[in-house]
């Protein structure tokens, strides 16, 4: 197990990110160093009392349990899931909020059954242009609790790529990632992939959730896909530093930049891996001599440029930053303070 921990932002309800060094060390992030967030406490399931409920505009609605779930065809997706909150704290304060920097992230493989072939199975009624999550736990809503929930458009639902997970990087999920079953939802925001999932509706509007229609918006709007976004996490063996890339709605990252005098001079950094639509791409950059300070840019194959400032609009809660990212290379990674 590895040696480093996760930093702990909030312990009730628990939410942590991961250093910034750990990240940029392998596509892959250990499951107990993938970041963690809860908005209450989490849920005591057990997997064999368990019931997922497909309901709503269907004209079969399902009722399964793991075993039924696990019988069902398997599929496999590597994504990348990110708070909306990420890099939060580089903002104006939020004393409410997670004061995230940039290690609300993490890639892992997931593995269960795609949601698309459950909706088949249900017979969804025409016209429906959103599937809703519900999950079991129980979450301050601004006073009142619900259970915390969120929708993605039809379109997405039916596509491959958007699963019911039960595994995380070959193994149960594990608690607070979500056991028994939570919907994976690359490309998009993390709050769209409900953990302790207990219901599917289908239906013609958005979800009601609070934490659909109020928390997680920009502008008075839900969140949905990811925005382009680059992170500076390390320097590697003094000579050279490295870094994240995401991309959101299935683009790739296909361009990393980064910068040592403020943005007067822009360099092409390495990627690597091959570039798959909803994971990451790490990177690295050979520093110049003298290098105090790197500053880093993404583009995706959809000729997305990752913007320069945050857009001037309503974010109370300080979502989607994906501002150029900027650090003084005398304390990337480490915790300040």
């Amino acid at each position: 197990m590895p040696a480093e921990q996760l930093i702990a932002w909030t312990q009730d309800p628990f939410s942590a990110e991961t250093p910034l060094d750990v990240l940029c060390r392998s596509e892959v992030t250990p499951t107990e160093l993938f970041f963690v967030r809860s908005h209450g406490p989490v849920p005591a399931v057990d997997p064999e009392s368990y019931r997922l409920v497909l309901a709503g505009a269907v004209r079969e609605p399902l009722t399964l349990s793991l075993r039924d779930l696990r019988e069902l065809p398997r599929a496999t997706v590597a994504a990348t899931l990110c708070c909306a909150g990420n890099r939060r704290s580089e903002l104006d304060s939020f004393p409410d909020a997670v004061p995230w920097r940039a290690g609300a992230i993490g890639n892992a493989v997931w593995s269960g059954v795609r949601l698309r072939d459950l909706l088949r199975a249900a017979d969804i009624e025409p016209d429906m242009r959103h599937v809703a999550f519900t999950g079991l736990d129980d979450v301050d809503a601004d006073g009142r609790v619900e259970s915390f929930g969120g929708s993605i458009p039809i379109e997405k639902a039916l596509a491959s790529e958007v699963l019911l997970a039960y595994e995380m990087n070959g193994e149960p999920l594990p608690a607070e990632h979500g056991f028994p079953l939570r919907a994976i939802v690359p490309g998009y925001i993390g709050a769209r992939s409900v953990k302790w999932l207990a219901a599917i509706s289908v239906q013609r509007e958005q979800s009601e959730s609070f934490f659909h229609r109020t928390d997680y918006t920009l502008g008075g709007t839900p969140l949905g896909e990811l925005p382009l976004n680059s992170v500076v996490c390390a320097p590697r063996g003094g000579t050279t530093v490295c870094g994240y890339a995401v991309a959101g709605g299935g683009r790739v990252v296909d361009g990393v930049e980064v910068s040592f005098d403020g943005g007067a001079t822009w360099h092409d950094a390495a990627l690597d891996g091959r570039g798959d639509p909803w994971t990451w791409r790490l990177w690295h950059a050979e520093l110049e001599p003298g290098a105090q300070e790197v500053l880093v840019r993404a583009s995706d194959d959809a000729g997305g440029r990752q913007p320069e400032a945050m857009p001037a609009v309503s974010n109370p809660r300080g979502y989607a930053n994906n501002a150029w990212h900027r650090v003084r290379l005398t304390s990337v990674g480490k915790r300040e303070g």
